[in-house]
């Protein structure tokens, strides 16, 4: 019966909306390749992990650079071990908590990796296996929204050992890996129990509490030597086993104390049964999965299930069993939803992510919301971007704020809006840091010559959120402030220089930037450049509120065609001032592989030429989605490149991401069914689709021809079907 309620309780989150996963259901975790990404700069990882769970059990195979954001990568040949947290695919390190690894023979050695063969590796969603060559060992990890289950097989002879490693976390370099944590305490408080408390300073400072418990008793345990600045121990640990026996551990986390983990472990998996806590992580999985119904090819149906699956690993509900969570001012509370959410990358979710969750995953966006209302009380301001509740200021503007806009005006009303409101207001007016009201609001953009770097890029994003706050204030009937914050979306035109027709900075006295190269990138504020992650080229089209004014800045709609069809005809290079690794994906000079680009392919339709988005939708998913570890042209941003990937399959996508509805593209999959709340179904078909056909010349909904460049996102709740006929010469 215990087992039974916890099953039940487990999942309710998950088969909260109106289509749960049953048995007989197809299992579409078989088209889910974890891999994808895994490679080149996608920053994925392979392990095993449950929606939007605190959990990613996952290998390691490297540590300390760029590259190993998430961990791993794989066509690495050594496995360093297996840890219980991750980042999917985002640009900065951190995680990793709670190291093991099972190994054999000697128990002190120079280092515990091990070669493995790619052959043995398997991934499927909350699943990971693979066998450790150099000792013998089958690792296989499922997972619980807070607990990771290990089963280790150790196949030679004994001695059968385990490396638990409480040092170790993803960072980014080599003195970090011994600094970066600041305090620990452990407890061994039996032959079957392990349980302590870290503050680790990366990304984010945070603490994390931890239980690992041991379906058999260790026979002995030995403490490593430390080096030079470490403050967790590492420990090996003898178990008595003989060869083709099993241990089992599981590792339960929470942010607020040992306690707290423990009541997470006994609540979600309070017994030893692995292929159980796996099958209940499968399910879980395809519950969200089934969401979706895809009629296309093999290649196509992994493509787009992927990307499903990468999308919902984040957010990530860090709230224990009984709600309990530590946020951003490090204080404990109680979530009366038993939800608080964080891994909230909003420069990058903010665009599709985010929308994709109202269609997708309804039953989670009033969480987000309250989670987001909730940090703007304890620190002052909404998320800008969140890990385990704390905020590490990555990027710029306060992409809570659309997100917030974006769930009211669609009809959500979980939350409390004048406290939403209240939240998005003090945000955008009191200065904290990323923000620079006075002089924003002095000059009406921010002047290079204040400002250290990203001028340009900071003021059109903050123009956004400007927008999306004004169109807030209106629904609420709040006449004063939705004319403030309209007077301030109108900011974009301050930086917008009408000989060059490029968005470029400008200084306190109003004087251009000279010398000036539209071509020229810039990574950050500590940059010399006036661009985040971009250049002009690429900045100068982000007005996702007001395309038509950015037209008629242009000089109309013939003038702003040719400039766009230039922009994705130019050299495809990259160089600048700082790291420009991240702006990958070229086309000309349009960079799909980082989020300012993504809504600039469909710009045509604003100009009224849809069949050149047409053409470039089919060239970004010819060049930039493959289904293999490199097949992400850059990192998956916490489920923003993958978002991008559905949004874009099925023929619409968010340009203005504050329920201004789906602007059209062409549809790459001949038939994708949405199961939606209330036993509503929206379905896309794509008449005639096929590598020649792939011009829209026609779209109706239910029978009707369906007129505009944009579809309501009341009308695909509402449900029915949308036909795109296709065809092999553009509609013109």
């Amino acid at each position: 019966m215990k087992k039974a309620v916890w099953l039940f309780a487990s999942l309710a989150l998950v088969t909260a909306c109106t289509c749960p996963f049953k048995a007989k259901d197809a299992d579409l975790t078989q088209y889910v390749n974890p891999f994808v990404g895994c490679a080149d700069n996608g920053h994925t990882f392979p392990g095993a992990t449950y929606p939007f769970g605190l959990i990613q059990a996952s290998p390691d195979t490297g540590n300390c650079t760029w590259q190993y954001c998430s961990g791993y990568m794989f066509l690495d040949t050594n496995i360093w071990g297996f840890s219980q947290t991750h980042l999917n695919g985002t640009g900065c390190p951190d995680l990793g908590d709670v190291q093991l690894q099972p190994f054999t023979g000697p128990a002190e050695r120079e280092h515990y990796h091990s070669a493995y063969a790619k052959e043995t590796q398997q991934a499927k969603p909350g699943y990971y296996a693979v066998t450790l060559a150099d000792f013998g060992v089958d690792v296989e990890l499922t997972a619980a929204p807070h607990v990771a289950f290990h089963r280790y097989t150790y196949k030679n002879p004994a001695p059968a050992r385990l490396l638990l490693d409480l040092q170790y976390g993803i960072v980014g370099g080599k003195d970090s890996l011994k600094r970066h944590i600041l305090a620990s305490d452990v407890t061994t408080e039996d032959k079957f129990t392990i349980s302590g408390h870290n503050q680790a300073k990366a990304w984010v400072t945070r603490h994390y509490y931890y239980v690992v418990k041991f379906d058999k008793p260790y026979t002995a345990i030995k403490t490593l030597a430390a080096q030079d600045g470490e403050k967790a121990p590492r420990y090996v640990l003898d178990f008595d086993l003989k060869p083709g026996e099993s241990l089992q551990v599981k590792v339960a986390l929470s942010t607020v104390s040992v306690d707290g983990a423990k009541r997470n472990l006994a609540a979600e998996v309070p017994g030893w049964d692995f292929a159980a806590v796996r099958a209940q992580a499968k399910d879980a999985w395809n519950g969200l999965l089934s969401r979706a119904v895809v009629q296309g090819t093999l290649d196509q149906k992994e493509n787009f299930y992927t990307s499903m699956y990468h999308l919902f690993i984040q957010p990530n509900n860090i709230a224990d069993v009984d709600g309990q969570y530590r946020g951003a001012d490090d204080k404990v509370l109680t979530a009366p939803d038993k939800t608080y959410y964080s891994t909230l990358s909003l420069w990058d979710t903010y665009r599709a992510a985010h929308p994709l969750y109202t269609i997708l995953a309804p039953e989670r966006v009033d969480g987000f919301i309250n989670t987001m209302i909730a940090h703007q009380k304890a620190q002052g301001y909404v998320p800008i971007w969140t890990l385990w509740g704390k905020e590490n200021h990555c990027m710029i503007a306060n992409h809570s704020v659309p997100v917030m806009v974006d769930a009211y005006l669609k009809g959500f009303r979980g939350f409390d809006a004048e406290a939403a409101f209240r939240a998005i207001k003090t945000s955008l007016t009191v200065k904290h840091q990323n923000s620079d009201w006075d002089l924003y609001t002095k000059y009406g953009y921010l002047p290079f010559d204040i400002i250290k770097g990203e001028s340009v890029s900071r003021a059109l994003e903050y123009v956004y959120d400007d927008y999306c706050a004004s169109q807030f204030a209106k629904a609420l009937g709040k006449t004063e402030d939705a004319a403030y914050f309209a007077t301030r979306a109108d900011y974009y035109k301050n930086v917008f220089d009408p000989e060059t027709k490029f968005m470029r900075g400008r200084d306190s006295k109003g004087n251009w930037r000279t010398p000036f190269d539209p071509m020229r990138l810039g990574h950050g504020a500590d940059t010399p450049s006036d661009y985040t992650e971009g250049n002009a080229w690429q900045y100068t089209w982000h007005v996702q509120h007001d395309p038509e004014g950015l037209v008629k800045l242009m000089g109309g709609k013939e003038a702003t065609a040719d400039k766009l069809a230039t922009l994705f005809k130019l050299e495809s290079k990259v160089e600048g001032s700082g790291f420009v690794l991240d702006v990958s994906g070229l086309i000309g000079q349009y960079a799909h592989g980082n989020e300012p680009s993504h809504h600039t392919a469909y710009f045509f339709d604003f100009v009224g030429q849809p069949w050149k988005t047409q053409e470039i939708i089919r060239e970004i998913f010819d060049l930039e989605y493959k289904n293999k570890p490199d097949g992400l042209c850059g990192n998956d941003d916490c489920g923003q490149m993958s978002a991008w990937y559905i949004f874009s399959a099925m023929g619409f996508y968010p340009f203005n991401p504050c329920n201004d509805g789906y602007v059209f593209g062409a549809p790459q999959i001949e038939k994708v069914t949405l199961k939606l709340p209330k036993g509503k179904t929206f379905t896309v078909e794509a008449q005639g689709l096929s590598k020649e056909n792939k011009y829209v010349q026609a779209i109706t909904l239910n029978g009707k021809p369906y007129a505009g460049i944009k579809i309501a996102h009341a009308d695909i709740m509402r449900g029915g079907t949308l036909v795109f006929a296709m065809g092999p010469q553009p509609k013109k």
